[in-house]
């Protein structure tokens, strides 16, 4: 993995993972059903500065949003597995243009939106096209949740040569030990910094 303080940021993105409203506001899909935690909704405001200094030196800012696909009878097409983990989602909840299906408002507009359907932002998606596309080489991952979407993003961009940074406190789990052990499982495939760190690095870049 190469040292992130010799990346050329104009080749560099921020990618976040989830950070949209079914997830985050109170009154979409997880907040309804009470699956709320504070370590995740602080999120957006610690992220946002990043997306401000990556932009200025020429970076990008990519979000991955999750996607339920809704079948032609408007109900969504759920995997078997997250049926029974989160059966309180239903018709309208992460729909593709919809309030819920979008990105918060604190990181509104990423320059570009990756549609996936299952933890990866890579897998099925767009997410390389755009990358070759804008010249991207590098990713600075953030989002939700640490040891799901995050960790199967951050191992899938390892099997392809994409070096990462991973923001430790720009991520978040339902469970803080949830959160801890992964940052420890994925110390040999990405590199970690805090969000504070990493505006720094950026900030300092020239």
């Amino acid at each position: 993995m190469s040292d992130p303080t010799t990346w050329d940021l104009s080749r560099t993105a921020l990618l976040t993972i989830d950070l949209q409203n079914d997830f985050l506001h109170p009154e979409c899909a997880y907040g309804r059903a009470g699956q709320t935690d504070e370590a995740i909704t602080a999120l957006p405001d610690r992220i946002a500065p990043l997306a401000a200094a990556l932009r200025t030196r020429g970076g990008r800012y990519f979000s991955a949003q999750f996607t339920l696909v809704p079948d032609r009878d408007g109900e969504p097409l759920i995997a078997p597995h997250l049926k029974t983990l989160r059966p309180f989602l239903g018709r309208g909840d992460f729909v593709p243009g919809g309030f819920g299906h979008s990105l918060v408002d604190t990181l509104a507009p990423a320059d570009f939106t990756i549609e996936k359907v299952a933890y990866s932002a890579f897998y099925q998606t767009r997410l390389e096209y755009i990358m070759r596309a804008t010249g991207i080489e590098t990713l600075i991952v953030g989002g939700i949740v640490t040891n799901g979407g995050v960790a199967s993003t951050l191992r899938d961009a390892h099997l392809r040569n994409i070096d990462t940074v991973m923001l430790t406190d720009g991520c978040a789990a339902f469970r803080q030990e949830v959160h801890d052990a992964t940052l420890l499982s994925l110390g040999t495939v990405t590199h970690q910094m805090s969000c504070a760190d990493a505006l720094s690095w950026l900030e300092a870049a020239t």
